[in-house]
């Protein structure tokens, strides 16, 4: 162990303990008033027990430990080394035949002032350092109700109680019965959830914080319109792994945002399967600088590839890509290579110097309106022709496992971007072969925050002062976290035998307009200051979308967030087709294109 000057300061105070817990004793033994010849007898056998009790101490490690952060552990050590000292005393005396009598009380009484002093003053230092009284030491922080009285509160309390943060706890809120009315660290629990804004005017409150982590996201939500309807505002603490790892402090308790409420439950990935899946392949992800093609290669990271090939168009995205990846993970190979997916040399020309065993196919063009109307042509070749160009690659040159990441809006589509990843899908059935590689599908909803969500622009509007426009009334999406999105994009890609079309569990569908109601009042600002228009359904869109055609059916998967489509089957023709219509690189106009994608899909329905 290494010394350094405050080791030094503990042993002194442990020796100094010692002596004055030998003198106590004595001085308890005889009432108070000790008797000249034992205080001789007292003092000349010090000379014996005091250096025996610090060696003691010593040989048990009580000088590991950190006062600020004493605790029971610490305690046990003081237990047993006072334990030990005081068998070892009378021994020692009687060993080395120390004349001097030493009455039996004075054996028993030394080591329990041990145990008072030497124990108390380390948790008395901890307190202090914990300051208790926070109300009184530091006037100027702020009091805050804590929603929850679980672990994660206790771990806040401690963690608050170190580094104030400008906050201190005036008491708990927790459902369970069994903990209202008692006390976690000194905090009363002063009663369930949804007493927060009655609790809150009682202790003269304005911030609640949220320590429910395991809690479900509608526990979260019924608790946040709670303290909206109230006028209270809601911070959420950090991530226990994360404090516990010492990433972060308390002090960066936040507001309360989105993902905390719509977040659902944490992926349950199959690790074992995903390292044969990945680790030491090479892994090429196409649209690598995109919402999922980026979190895609972050997952991937995880799982230390022998390469990582970042196939993207953008050079901003790419380069992006490129700095922050090697900071996570510095070891890692990693080939950033600029390129269209539409451009079957270059793409093949990447394949055969890299050889990846997995593709994920995420380059697509996904903004609805923008797809719909001049630019269906270009949606066509960049979603269709990208998809038949890099899948035909993959075959060419060996890659085991190709998966495309396709979308709810393929399901009976509207619009020209869903037409368009339907038939994607329908050519990637259609290369399936019962040899070479497998080719899978993955279909979901919006994910939170990605490039094309409505939440940057409610975000950018709510800014703005508003207003924030919503499309219709009652339109609604299914969401998830664009991290879940990505894991379950892995779990089925090696969970996929070819040919398969996978259909993510998203969960219950989300009111549009009740998502901005709730960024407005996680903005701190209500419907008064900032107003929600209604702007009609943009060209292409529909009210709701759905994860399964009218003509499908569902398989269950050992997964439980995973279900298989069972899809109409492509036409043998379609390939040939599509390759004739791609070959004579005209422009094609939007109405053709569009009575072109009815012909080959027939549930799209295009809208005038």
């Amino acid at each position: 162990m290494k010394f350094n000057p405050r080791i030094a300061i503990i042993i002194l105070h442990d020796i100094l303990v010692a002596a004055c817990a030998w003198l106590g004793a004595y001085w308890l033994r005889f009432n108070l008033e000790l008797p000249p010849e034992y205080l001789s007898a007292a003092l000349s056998t010090l000379l014996w027990v005091v250096p025996l009790q610090a060696a003691v101490f010593w040989r048990f490690g009580l000088y590991r430990g950190i006062w600020r952060f004493a605790s029971l552990p610490d305690l046990k050590r003081i237990v047993l080394a006072v334990g030990v000292a005081a068998v070892m005393v009378p021994v020692v005396l009687i060993l080395f035949r120390v004349s001097t009598v030493v009455p039996r009380s004075v054996l028993i009484l030394d080591p329990l002032l041990l145990l008072i002093v030497m124990g108390g003053s380390r948790l008395a230092y901890r307190a202090g350092k914990e300051h208790r009284l926070a109300s009184i030491l530091r006037p100027g922080s702020k009091p805050v109700l804590v929603a929850g009285a679980g672990s994660a509160a206790d771990f806040l309390l401690r963690e608050l109680a170190r580094n104030p943060a400008g906050f201190h706890v005036v008491g708990l809120l927790d459902d369970s019965r069994g903990k209202q009315g008692r006390l976690v660290q000194g905090i009363p629990v002063l009663g369930a959830l949804d007493e927060v804004v009655a609790c809150a005017q009682k202790m003269g409150v304005e911030d609640v914080v949220l320590a429910l982590p395991s809690a479900a996201h509608q526990v979260r939500m019924r608790i946040m319109e709670i303290c909206a309807k109230g006028g209270l505002k809601v911070m959420s603490i950090p991530s226990l792994e994360d404090l516990v790892a010492g990433r972060v402090s308390v002090s960066n308790l936040r507001r309360i945002e989105l993902e905390d409420l719509l977040g659902r439950d944490p992926v349950q990935l199959d690790e074992s399967g995903l390292h044969q899946f990945l680790t030491g392949q090479v892994v090429m992800v196409t649209g690598a600088g995109g919402s999922i093609g980026s979190e895609l290669c972050r997952q991937i990271a995880r799982f230390s590839p022998a390469k990582l090939v970042l196939f993207e168009q953008s050079e901003l995205a790419l380069y992006a890509m490129e700095q922050e990846l090697p900071q996570s993970f510095p070891h890692m190979h990693i080939a950033p290579v600029i390129g269209d997916v539409k451009n079957a040399a270059w793409v093949n020309q990447v394949m055969a110097e890299h050889q990846p065993a997995v593709v994920f196919h995420a380059a697509a063009y996904k903004h609805v309106p923008l797809m719909e109307n001049g630019n269906a042509w270009e949606a066509v070749r960049n979603n269709v022709l990208g998809t038949q160009v890099v899948a035909a690659a993959a075959q060419t040159h060996g890659v085991a496992k190709f998966v495309m990441i396709s979308t709810d809006k393929a399901v009976n589509p509207t619009n020209v971007m869903g037409a368009t990843k339907r038939l994607a899908e329908m050519a990637c059935q259609a290369m399936q072969q019962a040899i070479g590689t497998r080719y899978v599908s993955v279909r979901f909803g919006n994910v939170l925050g990605s490039s094309g969500s409505v939440i940057p622009k409610f975000q950018k509007q709510i800014e703005a002062g508003g207003p924030v426009t919503v499309t219709h009334p009652d339109i609604t999406r299914f969401f998830m976290s664009i991290p879940e999105a990505a894991q379950l994009v892995l779990q089925a890609g090696l969970m996929g035998k070819g040919g398969e079309i996978f259909v993510l569990d998203m969960g219950e569908p989300v009111r549009i307009a009740e998502l901005a109601k709730l960024m407005i009042s996680l903005s701190g600002a209500d419907e008064d200051r900032i107003r929600i228009e209604y702007s009609g359904l943009r060209p292409g869109e529909k009210l709701y979308e759905e994860l399964l055609a009218d003509d499908e059916s569902t398989l269950p998967t050992p997964h439980p967030k995973l279900r298989v489509a069972k899809a109409r089957a492509a036409d043998n023709t379609l390939l040939s087709e599509l390759d004739g219509w791609f070959s004579a690189e005209n422009y094609q106009a939007e109405k053709t294109v569009k009575k072109a994608l009815t012909g080959w899909v027939p549930e799209y329905q295009a809208q005038d």
